[in-house]
């Protein structure tokens, strides 16, 4: 009887222990947390934030063409079918990193991104260029405001700064990689980046529709997120602008050279304290910054100087709100308690981005990991769920975002993937036509022979 009852002990024991581990692990599910004693090492925590945040361009992307809807939930009153270009741009990338790091086979990410590329070739364009937004079921643009209903070259160059990723990575010869990387190149060589200048004006004007024609008039002067326009328009094989574009176009405006010091940081180029931090992330998804130079600036320098005075300007907190610190920071362009704001040390209101901080690993590595572990271990419960870190927060306000935009999910990704392996920064500075592009306009690169 002693031997039989220490056995039915032991048998209870190991049950009441593996339902509290089954519990602890559906809390865990649940609340996006893991236990204090299970802590992830800093390379799994960056796996599982990535692979997570994937999810939002897999599991959620629209089924018929594949691009990346808007946002989690519904998009101003247009429905479920709002896909953004600029977002599936970033997506794309992400696509690429899963495929990378095996979450999902190549057969399957190749097969995935020629659906979406087949689509594209089939959706209403303008002068090769897409609008921001469009239906996911039918190619149909969707207004992004009552005059923007036509084409929109910036978020046309986040797609395409995906795409070239797409066709240097997918480089095998089989039926799927050579049709994808044939469609590219098609789609890539449709834009006509010259019609841009608006008759030959030495600028790159954003936005042209067919009802409104060039009634928005917002020529695209730097120093912010859009230089990647300007390295795609000068590196096309077809339809090209020449380098006066950029020089009399990009790097004139009152708010393109700066000079000045913030925290201690000398800030190359653009606004004082920087501007929100999607400036130094969107456009160097691809573009590797690391020795990119020009006439006007370190492009390292300016993106981590960039990223450190936006982080000392949140430890320094000088409105006093709740919860900014050396692990809580970040201030860029999302959701906030009222509705969607860029913010930056200039315009902040308490709200926090995790893409912000997340998406500037590469640049504040240590800072960053601070963030991501504050994060993930102390407000997981409030900030984690289906597709990785909602949007923002506000602690001040008790905010919590319940939204996901792919804008600022795919940046996480990337940038966390060109940080631990520099994957998609090698992929785009590949591109002998983005190598051409850099020399033209006088750019400096490890890439450029």
């Amino acid at each position: 009887m002693h031997v039989l009852k220490i056995k039915w002990l032991l048998i209870l024991s190991l049950c009441v222990l593996n339902t509290h581990a089954q519990q602890a692990e559906t809390l865990s599910k649940q609340s996006g947390r893991v236990l204090k004693d299970q802590q992830l090492s800093d390379s799994a925590l960056l796996d599982k934030v990535q692979r997570q945040t994937f999810k939002y361009f897999w599991d959620f992307s629209s089924p018929i063409s594949g691009m990346a809807r808007e946002r989690s939930n519904e998009a101003f009153s247009y429905g479920k079918e709002v896909v953004t270009t600029g977002g599936t741009g970033f997506g794309v990338m992400a696509i690429i990193t899963a495929t990378q790091r095996h979450w999902i086979t190549r057969d399957t990410a190749a097969k995935f991104l020629l659906k979406m590329v087949k689509f594209l070739t089939k959706a209403q364009s303008y002068h090769g260029v897409f609008p921001h937004w469009m239906n996911g079921e039918t190619g149909v643009t969707i207004p992004f405001s009552r005059k923007d209903d036509g084409a929109d070259l910036v978020e046309t160059s986040f797609l395409f700064q995906g795409l070239l990723c797409a066709r240097q990575y997918f480089n095998d010869n089989n039926k799927t990689e050579n049709e994808l990387r044939g469609r590219i190149n098609s789609l890539w060589n449709d834009i006509e980046w010259d019609w841009f200048t608006r008759d030959g004006r030495e600028v790159l004007y954003w936005h042209w529709s067919p009802n409104n024609g060039w009634a928005m008039n917002f020529p695209v002067r730097g120093f912010n997120e859009c230089l990647i326009m300007y390295i795609l328009a000068a590196s096309a094989t077809h339809y090209p602008v020449s380098p006066a574009v950029y020089h009399r176009g990009w790097a004139q405006s009152n708010f393109f050279k700066n000079g000045k010091t913030f925290y201690g940081y000398s800030l190359p180029l653009g606004f004082d304290y920087g501007g929100p931090l999607f400036f130094s992330q969107y456009s160097f998804l691809g573009l590797d910054p690391h020795g990119l130079k020009d006439q006007y600036a370190d492009y390292w320098q300016q993106n981590t100087s960039h990223t450190m005075i936006n982080y000392s300007y949140c430890v320094d907190n000088p409105k006093q709100f709740k919860g900014y610190g050396a692990n809580c920071w970040g201030l860029t362009a999302g959701d906030t308690y009222d509705g969607y704001n860029a913010y930056s040390p200039t315009n902040d209101e308490g709200t926090i981005a995790p893409t912000a901080a997340l998406s500037a690993f590469p640049y504040a590595p240590q800072q960053s990991m601070q963030a991501l572990k504050y994060f993930y271990y102390q407000l997981g419960d409030k900030l984690w769920g289906q597709y990785g870190f909602v949007d923002g927060f506000n602690q001040t306000k008790n905010w919590y975002a319940n939204s996901y935009l792919a804008i600022d999910e795919g940046p996480i990704v990337v940038m966390i993937e060109n940080y631990r392996s520099g994957l998609l920064w090698k992929l785009f500075m590949s591109c002998p036509e983005i190598q051409g592009g850099l020399i033209k306009l006088g750019f400096s690169s490890p890439y450029l022979k």
